[in-house]
């Protein structure tokens, strides 16, 4: 059995994670400012980051791995499935969706993510489905009723529509993680991730089409939101990502993606004076209740070590 990793290791592995969490959660934030007054249409803004991600991301891949980051020919395939997946498709629903929705909303519709990723891992066989987590992705779901039907439910909520295309998103980025998984074993995570981007590129003629790829002048706010979007969410929380998975369980990874609600909400209030309804509280609890069931960790009962 490997060694564990150090405490050293393990604290900057922690505080990696942290930073993820960090840039991911205040992702919504920047993006409502970037939607804002002198600002960009939710698919321009994916055009930037379809652009800067795979121009900065093919860069470092190119220096870290050399010839070493040209896949396979065999392989380009499940590459272009998981890039509309996970990177092209992806990106469009939750932009667009957040930009009809709330930050605090759209952080707690992503902690769906998880539900998600083990329903389809469980129906392909790539991980055991039991009572217990059934019933956890049945009171996450419900989680999400008071998020739509906010106004009844003959009718969506005025964050309805915009709700359920982030849990479309969510789904995509699940099935992602599904068809990536394969390649995350045969590729540096760094280069899984560049290829994602580059094969995502002929989308950027859709996104910008007929769209003002450049903020109203005298608006700097949305620049510095835009430069936001490309350099932390896009590439930083990807690579602080990759450190910590060297170092720690993916389990553990999991766990602090729950953190992106708490610091959206934190951010959401100081910044748009956001706070949080009777229906969000309830969706909250929901949440963390089905989430919590779905990954926790069965009891196993350890063999006893051999001489």
């Amino acid at each position: 059995m490997p060694a564990p990793p150090a405490k050293p290791q393990l604290a900057r592995a922690y505080l990696a994670l942290l930073g993820a969490q960090v840039a991911f959660g205040l992702f919504p934030v920047f993006g409502q400012v970037a939607f804002g007054p002198g600002g960009l249409a939710p698919l321009a803004v994916g055009a930037w980051r379809l652009a800067g991600g795979a121009a900065i991301l093919g860069v470092l891949a190119a220096a870290v791995h050399g010839r070493a980051a040209i896949p396979a020919r065999a392989h380009l395939a499940r590459f272009v499935v998981s890039a509309f997946l996970g990177v092209a498709i992806n990106q469009g629903l939750f932009l667009v969706g957040l930009s009809r929705s709330t930050p605090l909303n759209a952080t707690l519709v992503m902690c769906l993510i998880p539900v998600f990723t083990f329903v389809i891992a469980a129906a392909v066989g790539q991980e055991y489905f039991s009572g217990m987590r059934l019933a956890g992705v049945i009171v996450a779901l419900a989680g999400t009723v008071p998020l739509l039907f906010e106004d009844g439910l003959h009718s969506f909520g005025r964050y309805g529509l915009g709700n359920l295309l982030m849990v479309a998103n969510g789904l995509c980025y699940s099935g992602y993680l599904i068809v990536s998984k394969p390649l995350a074993r045969r590729y540096p995570p760094l280069v899984v991730i560049t290829w994602a981007y580059v094969f995502s590129l002929p989308f950027i003629a859709y996104f910008g089409w007929g769209e003002t790829l450049m903020p109203a002048a005298g608006h700097a706010a949305v620049w510095w939101s835009l430069a936001y979007i490309v350099a932390f969410p896009t590439v930083l929380a990807y690579l602080f990502n990759m450190y910590a998975l060297a170092r720690v369980p993916a389990s553990t990874t999991a766990v602090f993606i729950y953190a992106q609600p708490l610091i959206a909400a934190i951010a959401s209030w100081l910044a748009f004076h956001e706070t949080p309804s009777a229906g969000m509280l309830a969706a909250t609890a929901c949440l963390f209740a089905g989430i919590w069931l779905v990954t926790r960790r069965p009891e196993t009962v350890e063999a006893p070590e051999a001489a």
